[in-house]
């Protein structure tokens, strides 16, 4: 028996087309419909089988759901959310899987009557490429990744182990955190990177040689700067959103940053070997820990 009978999703991008793939593969529901811009993506998606059908109205395609997916940029959720609150049946479990929780509950607190309150279950899934669209989409997206749930302390638990089923459905594996917590922690693991990346990019590409820098890079600087092939508009939305965790993180790295550089201008070949001896064990005992 499915787990939900419709599922709309809002945003069909990689997140919300990998999900409707993988509820599809573990038939966890009876039918997918879903909202976005872009109609000649969605018809491709239903001539795919990736969903049922789609509207370009929000509320025509949430009319009916028994679960509403908001897979959308950060600052659509209060718009997004305010447009459909009056077509929502009633039980209607609601979610997203935005990388800041804070501004998205803001959103849903603004936006929602009590009772839809009630049913919102805040979502992060911990998985993407640098790739993005319906296009990009693959049914294993969230296969052996973390899916974070940070239900509110009016969610009603019901519609939160309902959630946590079908993030597992999909082969992920399923942690709750704080709201606040998860801010911090995503600040920390996944948007101070992003920061870090683009800026040193942007850094290089502002170089007079920059061509013959780009020329002679390798595979590790490949591998380290892939995720600058990511939106720079959703990256802009998420670090605005979750900006006090992030500056916070920012301010200890720059510490952290000229304690190196300080080492460098001194010859502090101990110094720097402390640092690096003791990120290679940190970096190590991560890649053990997923099994690469």
């Amino acid at each position: 028996m499915a787990l939900f009978e419709k599922v709309a999703i809002v945003g069909l991008g990689l997140i919300g087309g990998s999900l409707a793939r993988a509820l599809r593969r573990a038939d966890q529901c009876a039918s997918i419909s879903a909202y976005g811009r872009r109609a000649a993506a969605l018809q491709q998606a239903v001539e795919q089988g990736i969903i049922d059908h789609y509207c370009l109205d929000v509320r025509a395609a949430v009319r009916g759901a028994d679960l509403v997916v908001l897979a959308t940029p950060l600052s659509t959720t209060e718009p997004l959310l305010r447009a459909m609150r009056e077509v929502l049946q009633p039980g209607c479990i609601i979610t997203d899987v935005g990388s800041a929780k804070g501004v998205v509950v803001a959103a849903a607190r603004a936006a929602l009557s009590p009772e839809q309150l009630g049913l919102f279950v805040p979502a992060h899934p911990i998985a993407g490429t640098e790739q993005s669209g319906v296009e990009a989409s693959f049914a294993e997206l969230f296969e052996d990744h973390v899916v974070i749930t940070t239900p509110l302390a009016e969610t009603d638990r019901a519609a939160v182990q309902r959630i946590t089923q079908l993030w597992q459905g999909t082969g992920a594996r399923v942690v709750e955190l704080s709201v606040e917590h998860h801010d911090e922690v995503l600040a920390a693991t996944s948007h101070l990177p992003h920061v870090l990346v683009y800026t040193l990019i942007d850094c290089l590409a502002r170089l007079q040689d920059q061509a013959e820098i780009f020329a002679y890079a390798a595979g590790g600087f490949a591998d380290f700067t892939r995720v600058a092939s990511s939106s720079p508009e959703m990256w802009r939305d998420i670090c605005l959103a979750n900006a006090d965790p992030l500056l916070t993180v920012l301010d200890r790295f720059e510490d952290h940053l000229q304690d190196a550089r300080q080492a460098i201008a001194a010859a502090d070949g101990a110094r720097l070997l402390e640092i690096f001896s003791r990120a290679k064990q940190c970096r190590d005992d991560f890649a053990q820990a997923r099994g690469r």
